[in-house]
């Protein structure tokens, strides 16, 4: 099982003497790509007007822009919530930026108004790889995401 209580420290421990929003993200990609296991792609999506841009992460080339509804990473947007999707292909509108992902889990992320700001898709190759917990676990790193955008 995944001790999201201590990434979420090694992730506080890793940006809290740096003030740069892109070199923070990138070592968070970093860092849960070496934390998680059975996973193709981690990284983070920032919001620009009406879509998501492509931004910090850890795996294959992947899709540059999500229109804000959209797709798995577009709909946590949108609905302001976590989604845990236990098969990608029966996610209506699930936009296929690698073949390979199978499940995800998107976690949006907000800036100090509320506003969600940006979102941190994980995915992995594995159908149900995602579960309850992992959702519950991820939401442990919301905090101390939403200070990296403050």
């Amino acid at each position: 099982m995944t001790n999201y209580s201590l990434i979420s420290k090694e992730i506080e421990a890793l940006t809290s003497d740096v003030n740069n929003l892109i070199a923070n993200l990138s070592n968070v990609s970093a860092l849960l790509n070496m934390e998680l296991t059975d996973i193709n792609w981690v990284g983070f999506y920032l919001v620009k007007g009406d879509i998501l841009i492509l931004g910090p992460f850890q795996g294959k080339p992947a899709c540059v822009t999500i229109p804000i509804g959209q797709g798995v990473c577009g709909t946590a947007v949108s609905t302001d919530s976590i989604q845990l999707v236990k098969n990608v292909h029966e996610f209506a509108g699930h936009i296929a930026c690698d073949s390979a992902s199978n499940s995800e889990l998107v976690l949006p992320i907000h800036d100090t108004s509320g506003k969600v700001v940006a979102v941190l898709d994980i995915d992995s190759p594995s159908l149900g790889r995602f579960c309850e917990a992992d959702k519950e676990g991820i939401a442990l790193l919301t905090p101390i995401l939403e200070k990296l955008f403050a």
